[in-house]
């Protein structure tokens, strides 16, 4: 997701993880300001994003 996305909407609702105190996370790891969040979800569905792949010897 990327800012000129959020601009365009009316309200911008965020998925998140985890919900961390302010100033926890690096300022370079932030890809969307908060300035343009208006919404926080936070999701509780198990992460199966993850695929191992492994190469044969």
């Amino acid at each position: 997701f990327n800012p000129p996305a959020a601009m365009c909407g009316k309200t911008c609702i965020m998925e998140v993880e985890e919900i961390v105190p302010v100033g926890s996370l690096d300022p370079d790891a932030i890809h969307l300001p908060g300035v343009y969040v208006h919404r926080l979800v936070q999701g509780t569905h198990e992460k199966r994003i993850e695929q191992r792949t492994v190469r044969e010897a």
